[in-house]
């Protein structure tokens, strides 16, 4: 995961997973002999209403498909859990994987970003 992680960019901090399992209704990952390759974390509000969370496709494998299929699975987990609702926020850029390939559809929503509060 920390590869993963590194590769998009982020900055792995200790204590992440601990941190996030809690919240998490599930998780998907994918592997090619034994590499973890993909993942995408389900959280969810304990009802109706799960979010998707740290999609990632390492990046010498993305363009296979395996990103549409961690998608997919965390979709059906959480249906099966019984949720209603599948929420996912993404940069412009990934629009046509999010509602293209992945199926979502646009919707409207509101968003502040709360350190520029203060």
């Amino acid at each position: 995961m920390v590869e993963l992680v590194r590769a998009h960019g982020g900055s792995p901090v200790p204590g992440w997973w601990d941190r996030i399992r809690p919240h998490s209704l599930g998780w998907v990952t994918a592997r090619v002999a034994g590499t973890l390759v993909g993942f995408v974390n389900v959280a969810w509000d304990g009802g109706d209403h799960a979010f998707l969370l740290d999609t990632k496709t390492r990046t010498d494998h993305q363009r296979e498909g395996i990103g549409t299929l961690v998608v997919a699975a965390a979709a059906e987990q959480a249906r099966a859990a019984g949720c209603e609702w599948l929420h996912v926020d993404f940069r412009p850029e990934l629009r046509p994987f999010y509602l293209d390939a992945c199926g979502f559809r646009e919707t409207e929503a509101g968003l502040v970003h709360l350190p520029s509060l203060s």
